[in-house]
């Protein structure tokens, strides 16, 4: 039996969970987000709690059972809570700075770069070389700042770039000198 799957999920105060068919809707104080439940995994809402269960022991079951369950785990933990993501931009006149609801990059182009939040995701930024990405779908908030990062990844030799917050870019030794 999953470890993961059987446990059962607590809903806060606050958060309404429906289940409808394989569509499963949280909706909290932040929001509301909807998952569909892969067909043989069944969700049940008993008792202030969310049970997720297998019919059966067969290897696809047993793969989406942990997983169904963590998937609506992150959306309660999201409508509650939210998640958020540190960026940070390291190099010499690199720099972000906010405008409007978008952020506008210089990182060594020779034009600025600005990206603009998709739906339900907002950009914060303190000082001029750290971004926080938030929002309340754990994924999207992920995938919005690794694409943050991608524009211009930390490179190994002076660790220029922009980063994560607490990521340690490995560095390497340049040239030997003669």
């Amino acid at each position: 039996m999953s470890r993961i799957g059987r446990l059962p999920i607590d809903i806060p105060a606050g958060v309404t969970v429906t289940v409808d068919g394989q569509q499963v809707a949280v909706k909290g104080p932040k929001g509301e987000l909807s998952l569909t439940v892969a067909k043989p995994i069944e969700v049940k809402v008993e008792e202030n709690q969310v049970l997720v269960t297998r019919p059966d022991d067969e290897r696809e079951s047993r793969s989406l059972h942990g997983l169904t369950r963590t998937l609506i785990n992150n959306n309660i933990i999201g409508v509650t809570e939210g998640y958020t993501k540190g960026l940070e931009v390291v190099g010499t006149g690199y720099r972000v700075a906010q405008k409007g609801s978008a952020v506008e990059f210089a990182l060594g182009f020779s034009h600025p770069v600005t990206v603009e939040p998709p739906a339900g995701i907002t950009f914060t930024v303190e000082g001029n070389n750290k971004l926080t990405v938030s929002g309340i779908d754990k994924q999207a908030v992920g995938e919005v700042a690794a694409n943050i990062r991608k524009i211009r990844k930390p490179e190994p030799y002076k660790g220029k770039g922009v980063r994560y917050a607490g990521e340690v870019v490995r560095r390497k030794a340049g040239k030997a000198g003669k």
